[in-house]
């Protein structure tokens, strides 16, 4: 590669960092604080506990402060990839959360936190350039966070989705339940 070639490889790195980094703080501003038409944290934690997770409010303060924390570490390129994984793992839950919405965010769909977990490991993949504050983690270290990021994502989608499966059932036998009852006639 050419110098030339390296500068605009680490500028595009730099801007990807950015966006990306730039957008989980958005994201956390609407969980944390209600902003950019966000819920806030109460109606977070509804839509959490909603998902079956719960605790919901602190559920959702720790997927913000996920997000905060990977979009800081992301931006700034320090202990790099703990930030583009942070912010996979949290992505990667609200995309299990969003799939009955279908492929397209217009229906509540994957297609954002699809997108933005593309970029967060297609950034933890290439590294985050010249144009970085401080040094990347150790490769044994980097396996190790991805292992146990990995798991807690893996658990949290696991719950929602048997949360969700439970809400379902239950919801099954009420409505059977209703269908066998005799109707009381009013006189």
């Amino acid at each position: 590669m050419t110098d030339t070639e390296d500068i605009m490889r680490d500028a595009a790195l730099l801007g990807a960092r950015l966006l990306l980094g730039g957008y989980m703080f958005i994201h956390a501003s609407q969980k944390l604080l209600g902003k950019f038409h966000g819920p806030g944290l109460e109606g977070a934690g509804a839509m959490f506990e909603k998902n079956g997770l719960a605790p919901g409010k602190q559920m959702a303060a720790a997927a913000a402060s996920t997000e905060i924390a990977g979009g800081l570490l992301t931006i700034t390129g320090i202990a790099n990839p703990a930030g583009p994984l942070a912010i996979a793992g949290a992505m990667s839950v609200a995309a299990a959360h969003n799939r009955e919405g279908g492929l397209m965010a217009v229906r509540g769909g994957v297609e954002l936190p699809v997108a933005y977990t593309t970029l967060a490991l297609t950034l933890a993949a290439t590294g985050p350039g010249k144009f970085r504050i401080g040094p990347s983690l150790p490769r044994k270290l980097t396996a190790l966070g991805v292992i146990a990021g990995g798991a807690v994502a893996g658990a949290l989608i696991a719950r929602m989705v048997a949360a969700k499966a439970a809400a379902v059932f239950e919801e099954e036998e009420a409505a059977a339940a209703a269908a066998d009852e005799p109707a009381v006639a009013d006189d």
